[in-house]
């Protein structure tokens, strides 16, 4: 099994009702680079990760979690 790193970025900005933009504005990236960490394809510096938090106002282990994936593609 490997770890990867599950979000819920997506959920937290929806709660704030903040657009990929609007948030990418906010911490300092491209509106791409937000996509990218909510779709799972970019794994955001630890830096990204707590500016990420204190945009949407919580704690980075309420957007970040590691995750077992089943490495198993055979079956």
């Amino acid at each position: 099994m490997a770890e990867v790193l599950g979000n819920r970025l997506y959920e937290f900005r929806f709660e704030r009702e903040l657009t990929q933009a609007a948030l990418a504005q906010l911490v300092g990236v491209s509106r791409k680079t937000i996509n990218t960490v909510e779709n799972g394809v970019f794994v955001p510096s630890t830096l990204l990760a707590l500016k990420l938090a204190r945009a949407l106002d919580c704690r980075v282990e309420d957007i970040f979690s590691l995750e077992e994936e089943d490495d198993d593609h055979d079956l």
